[in-house]
């Protein structure tokens, strides 16, 4: 049995390691307030445009850009949203797992399939199982969400007008709630007009031309596309989190009873033992 010493060391340990962890969680907790209040305030915007232009693309017809352009999926990009931190439960697992589950299950499908990546962790994971990376960012957070996109989509927009890849993938958590995140695997490019209804085809009068005006707003819905699915993954983060915090602090809070049962039996124990080495001697000076 360990000394009384070794486990008051273990209880002041877990004490402190209790306290951290919940510091953690409502740092987690004030975050995910941040980060809900962003994808409220995103969300209409975001789908509000995209009826604007899957109805503006929907009508120019998929020869009228190359990002409307559907061509067979020989060569496809996967972007996959991590995160820079740990200390989040399966967040970043599930990302990785999921990936690695695209590359199996899409192999037969495609020529090529390459991976790019948003987040350190997902980076050290991809570089550990030595799988070539297309492109990397980091510096993942709420202040950089926009800047962000703004980088993928100057990443991924070009090589797809240019056929350097045939259709580009996301890969997220899409945020439920505080314990429930969802793995979205969603095609990002081309972007898929939506049906009109019967009777509303034909096309629009476009100022100053067609060009113009797909160059202009297309690269953006991929881009307000992006920032929503890099909002929703920090959302998630940060409720997983907060989740793991907790379940930290309740566990330590289990060691912390533990420990001081295990103390109290030893110290109890140590005093039988003196106890009984004070009545040894007096029955021995009697005798």
């Amino acid at each position: 049995m360990p000394s009384l010493k070794a486990i008051r060391t273990r209880i002041a340990s877990v004490k402190n390691t209790q306290k951290i962890t919940r510091a953690l969680k409502l740092v987690a907790a004030a975050g995910l307030r941040r980060a809900q209040e962003a994808i409220w305030a995103a969300r209409p915007y975001a789908r509000s445009l995209e009826d604007v232009i899957a109805d503006v693309a929907a009508r120019a017809g998929g020869d009228a850009h190359p990002l409307l352009e559907v061509r067979p999926l020989k060569r496809v990009e996967v972007i996959a949203l991590t995160s820079d931190r740990g200390q989040a439960g399966a967040f970043n697992s599930n990302i990785n797992r999921a990936v690695e589950r695209f590359l199996v299950e899409r192999k037969p499908q495609h020529d090529e399939i390459l991976v790019s990546v948003l987040g350190r962790k997902g980076r050290d994971y991809l570089r550990r199982r030595k799988l070539p990376l297309a492109k990397e960012w980091t510096g993942v957070g709420s202040p950089r969400a926009l800047e962000l996109a703004r980088d993928i989509t100057a990443h991924v927009a070009p090589r797809y007008a240019e056929r350097k890849v045939d259709g580009v993938f996301l890969i997220y958590n899409e945020f439920k709630s505080a314990i429930s995140q969802k793995i979205v695997v969603e095609q990002l490019l081309p972007v898929r007009p939506k049906k009109l209804p019967p009777g509303q085809a034909g096309d629009l009068v476009y100022e100053p031309s067609r060009e113009v005006v797909l160059d202009a707003i297309l690269p953006l819905y991929v881009e307000i596309e992006i920032y929503r699915a890099i909002l929703e993954s920090i959302a998630s983060e940060f409720g997983a989190r907060m989740s793991a915090m907790e379940n930290a602090t309740k566990n330590a809070a289990e060691m912390i009873s533990k420990y001081t049962l295990q103390y109290n039996r030893a110290r109890q124990a140590a005093i039988t033992k003196e106890l009984l080495e004070i009545i040894g001697g007096a029955e021995a000076l009697k005798g």
